[in-house]
């Protein structure tokens, strides 16, 4: 055995690490010891070995996942996982933002319980955008739908479509109301958005926070007995490249299924 060797207790108190902790790294495969004593287990480590320890450390501060550390310390580069893990955190960040940002408008006005009334909606010729998103990349793929849809000039404001009950990733529309005789645009499809009786309430504030309208709709149709439909339906009144988030005006809508 090599006199450069450290045991595992002078290596761990070196490394800033805990024995327990070398030995499940050891486990995990992720930092194994340079050498184990045949007869008692013992696990001896070189000094040189202490950088990557000490990364290992340093990463996990920073909550860093052990997968992620082992392949920073395999690859020459560490600038892709660590950017991997760089850009997880800053979308959990901004979700986390967006939930106080909701929970500080529930402390100021409490449950929503918007005024709601029944709208008649007339069915409307549409050209549709169709996406696909998940809860925390919805602007994206709205904004790729408004690309498909640049080339409209609608007659009525925007009007988004999105699922009552999403999953992990779910079918988002933006639809058009076309002019008279106008065709939908390469991309896009033709289409005719239903009418029908629609419970209706008006939010303003940032498009993120519009759930707690929906949350008001489907209490109001629990109180008086309607049927909800799978889509909400939302108008968008203000222009978001000119209103400021906190201004933006939001006309959101749910199908009632029990008035057909």
């Amino acid at each position: 055995m090599s006199g450069d060797l450290l045991p595992i207790g002078r290596f761990a108190r070196l490394c800033r690490l805990s024995v327990k902790r070398l030995r499940h790294y050891d486990e995990l495969g992720l930092l194994s010891p340079a050498h184990v004593d045949p007869g008692s287990g013992y696990r001896y480590y070189r000094p040189a070995q202490a950088r990557d320890a000490l990364a290992i450390g340093l990463l996990r501060t920073l909550d860093v996942p052990l997968p992620m550390i082992a392949r920073t310390l395999a690859e020459d580069d560490p600038t892709a996982p660590l950017t991997e893990v760089r850009d997880r955190q800053a979308a959990e960040l901004a979700r986390r933002r967006r939930a106080l940002d909701v929970l500080e408008r529930l402390l100021t006005e409490g449950l929503p319980a918007p005024p709601v009334t029944v709208v008649d909606e007339p069915a409307r010729t549409v050209a549709v955008a169709r996406d696909t998103a998940s809860i925390d990349d919805i602007a994206p793929a709205m904004g790729r739908c408004v690309a498909r849809l640049a080339s409209v000039t609608p007659a009525e404001p925007a009007i988004g479509l999105f699922p009552l009950d999403p999953t992990e990733e779910f079918p988002v529309a933006l639809a058009y109301v076309l002019p008279s005789g106008a065709e939908a645009p390469d991309g896009t499809r033709r289409e005719v958005l239903e009418g029908g009786p629609f419970a209706t309430a008006v939010h303003t504030g940032p498009f993120d926070q519009v759930g707690l309208v929906v949350h008001g709709l489907l209490a109001w149709c629990a109180d008086h007995g309607h049927t909800p439909g799978a889509t909400t339906r939302e108008t968008y009144l203000s222009d978001p490249r000119t209103t400021p988030p906190d201004a933006l005006v939001t006309r959101v809508q749910i199908r009632l299924e029990d008035e057909r």
